[in-house]
């Protein structure tokens, strides 16, 4: 069996319900908008295709303003109230972008990330989970998830290494370019007690 790489060709993002009510339930939640926002530059930059989601925007808002300036003119933004981003207009946008490998980031890690990433691999579609820009509003949830996506058949990544797996060589011309994102990545969230 093949082992799943990341590629220009084939790799779109997907930022799951960052969104601004939502944020102040969320551990570690200026972490996780900074790097959703990160990986949204490096998919400008890259020219990934991307989509970002929002979850029941009467009731949780629109996204985070810097995550949503991150996104205009370049990521597509789908309203949804599914659970899982593996609605009928993300599916249809992989496909028409050819992208079988999709980088998974944003909130909440149990709930809409776990089922879009579930629903991926029952697709057919690989899921690079971006691990410094997942979080959740109960930090004991977290970990339990990561493990069952990872188990599942899904990939941990990192905005970072996701980001040079892609570049894949110093030579790249957009290297410089994402050199300049990846400085404003912030370091993971580092609780007090070892997660379960």
């Amino acid at each position: 069996m093949p082992i799943p790489r990341l590629t220009l060709e084939r790799t779109a993002l997907i930022v799951i319900d960052v969104q601004e009510r939502l944020l102040p339930t969320i551990v570690d939640s200026e972490r996780v908008v900074t790097n959703c926002t990160a990986a949204l530059e490096l998919a400008k930059v890259l020219g990934l295709p991307a989509i970002v989601t929002e979850q029941y925007v009467k009731g949780l808002g629109h996204s985070a303003p810097t995550l949503a300036a991150a996104a205009a003119g370049h990521a597509k933004t789908i309203e949804k109230t599914r659970f899982s981003a593996v609605i009928p207009a993300v599916e249809e946008f992989l496909s028409t972008n050819r992208c079988d490998d999709v980088l998974i980031c944003g909130v909440e890690a149990h709930v809409c990330v776990q089922q879009t990433v579930l629903d991926l691999l029952a697709i057919g579609r690989q899921p690079f989970l971006l691990t410094d820009a997942i979080s959740a509003g109960k930090l004991d949830q977290i970990a339990p998830a990561f493990r069952r996506m990872e188990r599942a058949g899904a990939v941990p990544s990192g905005v970072l290494g996701a980001a040079y797996e892609i570049l894949g060589d110093a030579a790249h011309p957009q290297f410089k370019a994402v050199l300049g994102v990846v400085k404003t990545l912030r370091a993971p969230f580092q609780p007090s007690l070892p997660l379960p």
